[in-house]
């Protein structure tokens, strides 16, 4: 069975302060117990709890390792869903092993961040994606951007990824004849998911990625990213 991970900034110190330190109390994490904890960056620490309560856990650590990130690197744009179904689409998303999460405004997108809203909805993703980190046992924590709108989107796929590497462009759409189960897949994956309303071809002209089909069935928005996530998972290094 894996041990509970804990989120703190220096997993070698053995120790937990603040909300994990409290989150780790209200589990019930008994001294001689075995945790992990992590930066959410790739460094990992085994601890044996010595003491705990709601203001600090303290451990013995046993081992720090590097967890290594993915070769290959994806990011999902996830076109904003409905509130009931937004913290859903993180989550998924996060257990189905993504990198980064891009929240998307498109043409079509029902749910709307008025500017004075951005920043806080955009935390409520983080916070999702950190819990959801957690409760995967992830090394790494996957980090959410700043809304784009469809041209925004445009212009970020055209610039260039870390170490000049290009950026792919991949669309879910179901009218795409192309399987996703036959692209050669790059280092630099951007999966994009549309809203429930789909994506118009203008749109989708716009935005310059290539259009591939996960299969004959279509998927709800929230858990179209989550299944892509898991085929390329399966189709490449990454699993």
């Amino acid at each position: 069975m894996s041990v509970p991970y804990f989120l703190t900034p220096n997993p070698a110190s053995g120790t937990l302060d603040g909300d994990e330190a409290k989150h780790a109390f209200v589990k019930r994490i008994e001294p001689g117990e075995h945790i992990a904890l992590t930066d959410g960056a790739g460094t990992v620490a085994d601890v044996i709890v010595r003491h705990s309560d709601k203001q600090q856990l303290r451990g013995d650590v046993t081992e720090v390792r590097t967890v290594a990130a993915p070769e290959q690197r994806v990011t999902l744009v996830q076109a904003v869903p409905k509130s009931e179904r937004a913290e859903l689409a993180v989550d998924l998303a996060v257990q189905g092993g993504v990198d980064a999460i891009v929240p998307w405004i498109s043409h079509r997108t029902i749910a709307r961040w008025p500017a004075a809203k951005q920043a806080k909805q955009v935390e409520k993703w983080q916070h999702q994606a950190i819990a959801s980190a957690k409760q995967a046992r992830r090394a790494w924590v996957p980090q959410v951007a700043d809304p784009v709108t469809t041209n925004q989107l445009k212009d970020l796929l055209a610039e260039v990824g870390e170490g000049g590497v290009e950026k792919q462009a991949l669309v879910l759409h179901e009218d795409a004849a192309v399987p996703l189960t036959t692209v050669e897949f790059g280092r630099d994956i951007w999966l994009i998911v549309g809203p429930e309303g789909g994506i118009g071809e203008d749109e989708l002209e716009l935005i310059g990625a290539r259009a591939v089909t996960l299969g004959p069935e279509v998927l709800r928005t929230a858990s179209a990213g989550f299944a892509a996530l898991c085929a390329i998972g399966a189709l490449t290094t990454r699993w």
